[in-house]
């Protein structure tokens, strides 16, 4: 396990950043998928679904993102050479037997990450249907396996990208765009491997497990259209290259045919399964912090909108905790989830973490502790988690001066309030801890 460093003056600090290591312990992919899924003789164990595999004559392992590494680990472990062959893209690539492990980019493609899509994609061409097809479903997936659409050069979908990550869209919207881009994502890998059977293993990074946005959704239905994409750019004003919208608009006229939707026979023969989510790693957090004799409340798996609007919230609670008792007494840990956005208007350099962490440090009570971390290890476009704060660690003038500009970065690194881990190999959103103390 990585080291999670950061500085812990408190016996409070120290709660928060065990709660931190354990959530993200919880969602290790190899963790994750040892205890979901199982081989006894021919009989493959996936969550509650059997497969028999006495009815294929080939077993591929393919996907990718940033839990892809860990997910192949443990399936050649699991299957060892039933795995006929395999292509797993990731950030940061290992080794393996079976599967071969390719490099690709997050959170913007890259001309790598295209060339081990293409083999991906070749690999689970022409397949029939005694073809079972493993599918590593994870966080990032979406950027590392690009498979622009020849009309759209990698150039193009970089910029658009950058452009809707800097426009404050949540991942929802993002995907909207994405998939009706790619030839991979909205179900589009699982239209290219049919009639094969396709088992999805996924590690979920979206706020309410949408399997048709994990990852832009490889090996599920797509409920979004080229105009729904279309009205993504117009809602966040967007000035995209010429080439994405003449795509989009085409679509939208019927010019291109759109991305397989529910009821497709294309998903016939596919099963998706989320391992883990935001919720995981929660569950693991309270359990720590109820044996370190706090009372543990997980307020939400599901929080987004603007970072330090969500701060306020958070900040509120730990008044209220102070002041009334509600929703619970002190001693107490409120855990919270999911993803927040920061609309970039500054230049400076941070993530939603970050951000949620300087907005919210100036205002919290005495005697409370906020951590909050991106489980993928990066915040945002940052090589840091997140932050570890209190009300001591940035004056408000400091901290409302550099949230003008989006530099949360090198305000908290001055307080030295970073939490840093390295690349998790894993992603499941974000994790926040409160730890309230009791007052004097």
């Amino acid at each position: 396990m990585h080291e999670f460093d950061a500085r812990t003056p408190t016996a409070a600090h120290e709660v928060a950043l065990d709660c931190l290591r354990a959530g993200v312990e919880s969602v290790l992919p190899d963790r994750v998928v040892r205890e979901s899924v199982s081989l006894d003789g021919d009989t493959l164990t996936v969550a509650e679904t059997t497969y028999d595999l006495s009815d294929y004559d080939r077993i591929l392992v393919v996907g990718g993102g940033k839990a892809g590494d860990g997910v192949a680990d443990a399936l050649e472990e699991i299957l060892g050479d039933r795995i006929d062959d395999g292509v797993v893209v990731t950030p940061t690539p290992g080794t393996g037997d079976r599967i071969e492990r390719l490099p690709g980019d997050h959170p913007v493609p890259s001309k790598r990450g295209v060339e081990s899509t293409r083999r991906l994609v070749d690999l689970v061409s022409d397949l029939d249907e005694r073809t079972l097809v493993l599918v590593a479903v994870t966080g990032g997936a979406s950027a590392v396996l690009p498979a622009p659409e020849p009309s759209v050069p990698l150039s193009d979908l970089r910029e658009t990208t950058d452009l809707l990550l800097e426009s404050g869209a949540e991942i929802d919207d993002l995907n909207a765009v994405r998939k009706h881009l790619s030839t991979l994502k909205g179900g589009g890998l699982a239209r290219i491997a049919a009639p094969a059977t396709v088992v999805g293993l996924v590690l979920s990074d979206v706020v309410g497990n949408d399997l048709g946005v994990i990852a832009s959704g490889p090996t599920a239905p797509d409920e979004t259209t080229y105009d729904d994409a279309l009205d993504v750019l117009d809602r966040f004003d967007l000035d995209v290259p010429r080439s994405v919208r003449t795509r989009l608009a085409r679509g939208s006229a019927g010019e291109i045919r759109e991305t397989p939707k529910p009821g497709d026979s294309v998903f016939d023969r596919v099963t998706n399964h989320v391992l883990a989510d935001t919720f995981t790693a929660l569950d693991a957090a309270r359990e720590v912090a109820r044996g370190r004799g706090y009372d543990p409340l997980i307020l939400s798996s599901r929080v987004r909108g603007e970072a330090r609007e969500a701060a306020k919230t958070h900040v509120a609670i730990a008044e209220e905790v102070h002041a009334t008792g509600n929703p619970l007494d002190a001693p107490a840990v409120v855990l919270s989830g999911g993803e927040c956005t920061v609309t970039v208007s500054g230049d400076g350099l941070g993530g939603p973490n970050l951000e949620f962490c300087l907005a919210a440090a100036p205002e919290l009570p005495a005697g409370t502790v906020l951590a909050s971390i991106d489980t993928d290890g990066k915040d945002g476009g940052t090589d840091v988690a997140g932050a570890l704060v209190d009300a001591e660690t940035v004056t408000p003038r400091d901290a409302y001066r550099s949230l003008a500009t989006n530099n949360a970065l090198p305000a908290l690194r001055d307080a030295d309030a970073l939490v840093e881990t390295g690349p998790t190999g894993t992603n499941v959103n974000d994790l926040r801890v409160l730890v309230v103390e009791s007052g004097e």
